[in-house]
């Protein structure tokens, strides 16, 4: 990777609307978002030869998003995962490309996370009677650990137990990305709240998992388009150059319950993935002016912070609650308001939020931010773009033994 440094770049993004009952297809949003990233970049659907998606069952295929735009593909291909996928497929269409297969590659997810698939929802039956279990699921899903919340408890139980994290720390994280929401008027929830608002709100799964301290779910659709740093030039958005990327880096026993017999039992997989990130990036983690870090719920964002070498072990909890993360702050997070106020997207949008920050173009409320003309007022209603960010990177999970992550620059 390398090599690869600066090599590629991220030209087009587009979403959907983050609602609640789309009553659509997954097909209709998963077109609307590559559409409008193709768009953004200034794309024909002749300039498109390569399509990537990632899904949990519910998404519609590639070959279907292209044939609906009149995409005639060179290179696609379907992956199953989740929260640890944006980045890693980003890397999968820098692959293709440099192995020749194609130019320009559409990397979208399309999910009614909302009103059809949620997670940690009960599993479809395949016929008469209940529901038939297999997999990973044999190992959880009988002991009543069924949604993401209550399998990643265990990490955090002991980092609370181990270092003394609070709630009360990790509210400040909901805090921080609700402020940062109220400006986004694309965001689900654009309420601002306090750190008492997420305490009480009711519990979900204890000692670390209020009502609040989750993730939004919603219906949406979210593409970015990734092609060279050569064509990128002739192209109609000032291109973010991705200095590095990493997908699905592990912890030793990463089966999903497996990886608790490695200690310390606290470390995010990000504690690998780090070194390849900022070794290939050739920076280090004071080098990041804005973190897009995954926020399924407020305690990801405290491990993988430490995982990631922003802060040292244990000290997440303080990190999140010091104001860093905050617009203002030295190193804010998920300025659109993360997964969990803008919508919950398995981390494309933190991505997208990124590049448009990147390229100095985050759409708030600010009245003159179509012009290039951000106040940098944070305040309630008002401007969300960092002042002068040139150096961002995003930090994705898919569980706390696993782990990818993306440097990108201006």
């Amino acid at each position: 990777m390398g090599g690869l440094k600066d090599k590629y770049c991220i030209v087009g993004v587009g979403e959907t609307a983050y609602v609640r009952g789309s009553g659509r297809t997954t097909r209709s949003m998963g077109v609307e978002a590559v559409r409008a990233a193709m768009n953004d970049a200034g794309l024909d659907a002749s300039d498109v030869d390569g399509m990537l998606c990632y899904q949990v069952g519910d998404s519609t295929l590639s070959q279907t998003i292209a044939t609906d735009l009149g995409v005639r593909l060179n290179f696609y291909t379907d992956t199953y995962g989740g929260g640890s996928s944006t980045e890693t497929i980003i890397g999968l269409a820098m692959g293709a490309i440099e192995a020749g297969m194609c130019h320009t590659v559409a990397v979208f997810r399309s999910m009614n996370g909302y009103s059809s698939l949620r997670m940690g929802g009960r599993p479809a039956p395949t016929g008469p009677g209940p529901a038939r279990l297999v997999g990973d699921a044999l190992d959880t899903t009988p002991y009543g650990i069924g949604s993401p919340a209550q399998r990643f408890q265990f990490t955090f139980a002991r980092h609370m137990q181990t270092y003394g994290t609070t709630n009360e720390q990790l509210a400040h994280v909901k805090v921080a990305h609700a402020k940062h929401a109220s400006n986004n008027p694309r965001a689900y929830y654009r309420e601002r709240v306090t750190v008492d608002d997420v305490l009480d709100s009711r519990w979900i799964v204890k000692p670390a998992c209020h009502l609040l301290d989750c993730c939004v779910e919603t219906d949406n659709a979210t593409c970015v388009i990734v092609t060279s740093a050569d064509r990128a030039r002739d192209l109609r958005q000032r291109p973010v150059h991705i200095m590095s990327v990493v997908g699905r880096a592990n912890k030793p026993y990463q089966d999903p319950l497996a990886h608790y017999q490695c200690d310390p039992i606290t470390r995010q997989a990000g504690y690998y993935g780090g070194r390849i990130a900022f070794r290939n990036a050739g920076v280090e983690p004071a080098d990041v002016q804005l973190t897009g870090c995954y926020d399924a719920f407020t305690f990801t964002p405290v491990l993988l912070f430490e995982g990631y070498g922003f802060c040292g072990e244990g000290e997440g909890g303080e990190y999140v609650s010091g104001g860093t993360i905050e617009l203002g702050g030295a190193r804010p997070n998920n300025t659109s308001g993360g997964q969990l106020c803008e919508g919950y997207t398995h981390g494309m949008n933190l991505v997208i939020e990124n590049v448009r920050q990147l390229r100095h173009q985050a759409d708030d409320s600010c009245p003159g931010w179509r012009e290039g003309r951000h106040t940098y007022d944070h305040a309630e209603g008002g401007c969300r773009q960092v002042r002068d960010v040139e150096l961002a990177m995003n930090m994705g999970w898919g569980t706390p033994a696993v782990s990818s992550a993306l440097i990108m620059r201006r």
